[in-house]
């Protein structure tokens, strides 16, 4: 069986931020064993799972990509909607916009020291929908 539904983010602003409380909170019952997909429906953020317990990390990622994929390059051609919109398509790309989790026993079965991500590369992202996917 499949079943879809849609959980949209608050404004957060440019950075890496745990919402595994929100996607937990917003989900619907969940079957005792199954899969859980979540992508996020934008090209300017992405998902990822990582470090939930120190927030050094969630900094440490801020630092490297704005060191591999930096603002203001003259090269860049798409840059008429700001200086952080086309580094951020980027990073987008490389991170990616989903993650997949399985459900065990009617819960998320992460890691003890993995979250759930919102990585928003833009400085004004704006509200960001996720569209949920459970089979089982």
């Amino acid at each position: 069986m499949v079943s879809q539904f849609q959980i949209t983010l608050p404004n957060y602003h440019r950075g890496y931020h745990l919402i595994t409380g929100t996607i937990t909170k917003n989900l619907p019952e969940l079957p005792e064993q199954g899969i859980l997909h979540l992508m996020i429906q934008h090209t300017s953020a992405a998902l990822t799972i990582n470090e939930n317990a120190d927030p050094s990390v969630r900094a440490d990622f801020e630092y490297v990509f704005d060191k591999l994929i930096p603002e203001n390059d003259p090269n860049y051609q798409h840059d008429t909607e700001g200086a952080d919109d086309m580094p951020a398509h980027i990073k987008a790309s490389i991170i990616g916009p989903s993650v997949t989790i399985p459900i065990t026993n009617h819960k998320l079965n992460l890691g003890t020291w993995q979250g759930i991500y919102l990585c928003e590369f833009r400085n004004y992202g704006g509200h960001r929908n996720i569209v949920g996917t459970i089979v089982w």
